[in-house]
């Protein structure tokens, strides 16, 4: 019976380090988007207006807001993989818990109220 809370207290520790990794996952996705985003009014900038009757060309606009963002991308992306492999590690490693210290026999079932 004792060693039943040490395995949850276990399962939840581990599964607060895989939310710990995803939340990192997730701050490093929002600080390229804000840097994106600090970035746009530079590439807005640089477009040409109307000149002798002419649209600006909003191909060369993605074109380098394209290639700012892989820039910033590939920044973090040594970053991202590590995270990303300590992510499905975790996963792995929770999920092989689970089905160690499953319920077995009796104890599984689900009793009814009375």
């Amino acid at each position: 019976m004792a060693a039943m809370p040490i395995h949850h207290v276990q399962l939840s520790r581990m599964e607060e380090a895989r939310r710990q990794t995803q939340r990192q996952l997730e701050l490093i996705d929002r600080r390229v988007l804000r840097r994106i985003t600090s970035i746009l009014p530079q590439l807005v900038r640089q477009q040409n207006g109307y000149r002798r009757g002419k649209a600006p060309d909003t191909g060369s606009f993605l074109e380098r807001y394209r290639n700012n963002l892989a820039a910033l991308t590939a920044e973090r992306q040594p970053e991202v993989d590590a995270l990303t492999r300590r992510l499905a590690r975790q996963v792995a490693a929770i999920a092989a818990f689970r089905k160690r210290f499953a319920p077995v026999g009796d104890a599984a079932l689900p009793r009814a109220e009375v």
